[in-house]
């Protein structure tokens, strides 16, 4: 099991917002290369990028700040972006300038064909956030909730060829509320492909929980506000999930 440290940009900031209000945002660095830095050196094997102010404008805003993080980590462990990108030309973009996945939110539910191209032209490289409520999917910086089934639509994602699916509880993201885990190992079932779990991670009893699960196709966990604010110690996490994970 993956502990993904989350790095929310906005405005070349390292934020946290609360269910995804822009206008409640917590900033914790004006350096997200130094965070990042901290991540890596802290045990990180992997990082997980949200370009927030792309992600309402629908196309990339936070390129310096992600072109600092990318040359501070220098390769030494794979970098997933996700917030705007919604165009081969930015799919390619990134890839070839040091993000080893791309994340389709928005873009995977409102142009499908997209998706499916992206897919057949980056294959292994390309991963679907979707953000849910209730069992459905929201889109546009969660401004919006259609009528799309999580499930129904992960399914058909899976069929496409992406590499695995991003599941936040927007209800839960950024309120140290806990996990979702019954919605995560749900979509885990219905799934041959890895999820990774997000939204609400608080504490170790929350990595105890999730890696009780992992069998069911959850591969990792994204964390953001518990390990900034402190209520998640992100090395005692991993050691635990490693742990668990010799364990079986």
């Amino acid at each position: 099991m993956l502990i993904i440290p989350a790095i929310d940009l906005k405005d070349g900031q390292c934020v946290r917002l609360k269910q995804g209000i822009m206008e409640d945002a917590t900033v914790f660095s004006e350096t997200p290369e130094t965070v990042a830095l901290h991540w890596l050196d802290n045990g990180a094997r992997q990082l997980h990028l949200v370009d927030l102010n792309g992600a309402f404008a629908g196309k990339p805003k936070n390129g310096e700040a992600i072109r600092a993080i990318v040359e501070a980590i220098d390769g030494r462990i794979p970098i997933q972006l996700g917030g705007g990108i919604r165009d081969l030309e930015t799919v390619e973009y990134y890839l070839d300038n040091g993000i080893s996945y791309v994340i389709i939110g928005t873009a995977a539910v409102k142009i499908p064909g997209f998706l499916h191209d992206a897919c057949y032209a980056f294959p292994g490289q390309i991963m679907v956030g979707l953000d849910a409520k209730g069992g459905k999917v929201a889109v546009d910086g969660w401004s919006k909730v259609t009528g799309h089934d999580v499930i129904d639509l992960a399914k058909k994602f899976q069929d496409y060829g992406v590499e695995a699916i991003i599941h936040t509880d927007i209800g839960r993201d950024g309120m140290l509320s806990g996990l979702n885990i019954e919605a995560t190992v749900e979509l885990a079932q219905a799934l041959t492909i890895p999820v990774i779990a997000s939204g609400g991670v608080t504490n170790l009893d929350d990595i105890r929980k999730l890696c009780q699960v992992q069998s069911e196709g959850i591969t990792g966990v994204i964390t953001g506000r518990a390990i900034y604010q402190g209520s998640l110690d992100f090395k005692e996490a991993q050691a635990l999930a490693d742990q668990l994970d010799s364990a079986k």
